[in-house]
């Protein structure tokens, strides 16, 4: 259902803009280097995030992570967000976010933060059952 339908339970879907970081983290470039240059976007710190959870620095991890969600709620928010509502993993601008508050549920399981993992996996279906799906939570 798009944004101008209503979304789930008439709250509209939220889009995020284009991540100026996207062009830079496909080609390859050094993710910390993008985060330097742009350190707004939620998916330069999903992408460290991922890479320190990959390496098994969880705490490291953890703070990319929260980092990156926090960015994401803020850009969220200037795009009309209001607390709830779908964000579509289908809109790839979206991604960064979903990502971020993904990994962040994995870095507070690796912790042992039982409520916080059990808090995020709730967001994150609430906000893409798709995204849920997709990055295996």
């Amino acid at each position: 259902m798009s944004g101008l339908d209503g979304g789930l339970l008439g709250i509209p879907e939220t889009r995020l803009p284009v991540d100026p970081a996207a062009e830079r983290l496909a080609a390859g470039e050094d993710p910390a280097a993008v985060a330097a240059d742009h350190p707004t976007s939620s998916l330069a710190w999903a992408t460290l995030a991922e890479q320190a959870l990959a390496a098994g620095r969880t705490v490291e991890g953890y703070a990319y992570a929260r980092t990156g969600y926090h960015r994401g709620l803020d850009a969220l928010r200037r795009a009309g967000w209001r607390g709830q509502g779908p964000v579509p993993w289908s809109h790839e601008p979206n991604r960064g976010f979903l990502r971020a508050l993904a990994a962040l549920g994995r870095a507070a399981r690796g912790i042992g933060e039982q409520d916080e993992e059990a808090r995020i996996a709730t967001f994150l279906r609430d906000s893409s059952r798709e995204a849920a799906e997709a990055l295996d939570t």
